[in-house]
């Protein structure tokens, strides 16, 4: 059984608040396309988020419905299973799914209710693609453990295959054991599922939900480009399709993974995604943080005038001192390369204080957040972030702005007291 084995593609994703990433998407499914044309699996697996919100625009939908309906007339012969994740509306995905069937895509939005055994036999089939070389069980995102429902489908599975096919189960979650490179949480924030939860019986567990690619039990193999066999079963995350923020330094790929037998060997091959525009961090690891906002738009204007393309984000000292319109200065900088290059506004501070300790950061809890009704008053609690920060003026430019609103307030006031009265009869 052969397979190719992708995840979190996030279509729509709108990356730092003003980026749409078509182009990007684009240029992923050209590579996916020409690895099915090459490779001719008996199946493409996505292993959830097919799109980074619950209510994807009409054109987001239309790229999807485009792109996969494409990689069928390209490979007829191919299956493509679809799961929902965490990002994905599973009702939606599910009322599509009769149509897809047409075009030979199996798409699973809801996951099996917990209750299912309890059900009319017969449940088991949505979530059971039977191929002529093996078997994909198919789990959507699901919020809490269902390993009896889970082990009840690979049973299902288990009584069908008395020729040993390859069996592989389909899930977007977190399990334990994963690395959470580039994720903005950590691990023990993380709910995680163990292994056992997706029951016995299958050989390859192709997970969604973590974009770094990695095999659970052998992350020393994560950058490896070579194939790599294991004895079943194996839990593997694709990883996902494009680089979702500039903290998954690493390479992304997609899985090509061939199995010789239920209970055999499983052999992972790593097909290395080329990005459209990669990500950059000014300056590069290993080299002292910029000092001044001159230091880095001097690096930034050398960068972009290589020809290249890509998402930059600024490293800056501590004690660095930006002026307000710094954001304002890179956008200008950036305007002539259209849209070539792309600006990442959230600077990384490093570094400590003159003895060599960073200043803590204030914690605030939202209620307290809630309750602040005069901006100077989060100003002067934060002021120990900001050393160059002069607060006097600070206050009396927010006195000036006060005294303005005031003014402009009695004067609406006024215009509206006047405008009622000669309105009167």
């Amino acid at each position: 059984m052969k397979i190719l084995h992708t995840a979190d593609l996030h279509l729509g994703q709108v990356i730092y608040q003003n980026y749409d990433r078509c182009d990007e998407h684009r240029h992923f499914f050209r590579q996916l396309e020409e690895w099915c044309q090459r490779e001719r699996p008996d199946a493409l697996l996505l292993s959830g988020d097919v799109f980074d919100i619950q209510q994807p625009s009409a054109a987001v939908k239309r790229a999807f419905n485009d792109y996969f309906v494409h990689l069928h007339q390209c490979c007829p012969s191919m299956h493509i299973v679809i799961i929902a994740g965490n990002h994905d509306s599973a009702s939606r995905l599910q009322a599509d799914s009769s149509l897809w069937q047409l075009a030979g895509v199996h798409v699973v939005g809801t996951p099996p209710p917990a209750d299912s055994l309890q059900r009319p036999s017969g449940w088991q089939q949505p979530y059971i693609v039977r191929l002529a070389t093996g078997y994909v069980v198919a789990l959507p995102y699901m919020t809490g453990e269902r390993k009896d429902v889970v082990q009840a489908l690979l049973a299902t599975v288990a009584a069908e295959n008395a020729s040993g096919l390859p069996v592989v189960v389909m899930a977007h979650q977190a399990v334990a054991g994963l690395d959470p490179a580039g994720h903005a949480f950590d691990l023990g924030t993380l709910r995680v599922m163990d292994t056992t939860a997706f029951g016995t019986g299958y050989d390859y567990l192709a997970l969604g939900h973590i974009h770094k690619p990695q095999t659970l039990g052998h992350q020393e193999d994560a950058l490896r480009m070579d194939s790599v066999a294991y004895a079943a079963p194996v839990a593997r995350y694709a990883g996902s399709a494009l680089h979702v923020s500039c903290d998954e330094a690493y390479p992304h790929t997609v899985s090509l993974v061939e199995i010789d037998r239920h209970g055999g060997s499983v052999t992972v091959s790593q097909l290395r995604i080329d990005e459209l525009r990669h990500f950059y961090v000014l300056p590069p690891a290993g080299q002292e943080p910029f000092a001044t906002a001159d230091e880095a738009l001097a690096s930034l204007r050398q960068l972009a005038s290589h020809g290249e393309r890509g998402y930059v984000r600024f490293r800056f000292a501590q004690r660095a001192c930006l002026p307000a319109d710094f954001s304002q200065q890179v956008y200008a900088l950036l305007e002539p390369y259209a849209d070539e290059w792309r600006y990442n506004p959230k600077v990384l501070w490093e570094g400590g204080d003159a003895a060599g300790e960073q200043t803590p950061r204030p914690v605030f809890e939202v209620a307290e957040l809630q309750q602040m009704t005069d901006p100077m008053t989060f100003i002067e609690r934060t002021s120990d972030q900001y050393p160059f920060l002069d607060m006097d003026d600070v206050r009396a430019a927010f006195d000036e702005v006060r005294a303005e609103v005031l003014r402009l307030s009695e004067e609406r006031q006024y215009k509206n007291r006047r405008k009622a009265q000669n309105e009167e009869p």
